[in-house]
């Protein structure tokens, strides 16, 4: 895939210039990016945590180098992936809190069927797939909805979660960010959570294997800043859901 990156994104490491006070220069603090990258998504309830735990533990047990499904690598269902102006965050939880205080979240019934795999050379970020149910759907709209005044058009690595010893995301993650509506939200919403990363001659085996289908429902609503891989990186906001 390419990617179309507008260069009137400034860099994410850029410091604010600071005034010399007495001969001393004091610290530069660091601003935050103008642009940040979010994930609207739903949180998984007990069960569908425990058969992600699993299947990550199984993948780390043949990839430990991979991630494991930690503070920083949340199970998630994602509604939506968009780059958002940082200084309209707060405009962004209230439009998106709108929704899930009137929407039944936690009465969603929803059935996970299969495993998958987005490929990535020789490694694939595995993830179980969910059936979208027509309530799921509508959900997702109202929240795109929402969250459309506040979008620009794509961002830079600095809009994620990053280390300095890592600092730039995969090219493919900035496009799918960009283009996540309308090419994978709508009919093309293909809800799934992420297990984790593995070699592909290993998940092409566990696709192979017959998957036992079980059902679950979301516990919880939030908005996160996406990291690595598109893992939920940071919780930005929690939403209170209606019981």
């Amino acid at each position: 895939m390419k990617t179309n990156v507008k260069n009137i994104l400034l860099n994410g490491a850029m410091a604010c210039v600071v005034a010399m006070a007495g001969g001393n220069a004091l610290a530069a603090e660091a601003k935050p990016n103008p642009i940040t990258a979010i994930d609207i998504l739903l949180e998984p309830d007990a069960t569908m945590i425990q058969h992600a735990t699993a299947t990550n533990d199984r993948l780390r047990k043949v990839f430990p180098k991979g991630f494991a499904l930690d503070a920083s690598h949340r199970p998630h269902i994602t509604l939506v992936q968009r780059f958002v102006r940082t200084e309209d965050l707060d405009k962004v939880y209230t439009a998106v809190g709108k929704v899930f205080a009137t929407a039944n979240v936690t009465g969603l019934k929803l059935e996970a069927f299969k495993y998958y795999y987005m490929p990535d050379k020789d490694l694939g970020l595995s993830g179980i797939v969910i059936k979208p149910t027509p309530e799921l759907l509508t959900l997702e709209k109202q929240v795109i909805d929402a969250v459309t005044p506040f979008v620009v058009e794509t961002g830079t690595s600095a809009a994620f979660v990053t280390t300095p010893e890592d600092p730039e995301v995969l090219p493919e993650l900035i496009t799918y960010v960009s283009e996540f509506v309308p090419k994978h939200s709508g009919e093309n919403y293909h809800p799934h959570v992420t297990t984790g990363l593995a070699p592909r001659e290993y998940l092409d085996k566990m696709l192979a294997e017959p998957f036992e289908t079980f059902t679950f429902s979301p516990a919880g609503a939030a908005v996160y800043h996406l990291g690595h891989f598109g893992t939920a990186a940071k919780k930005l906001k929690e939403f209170d859901l209606k019981p």
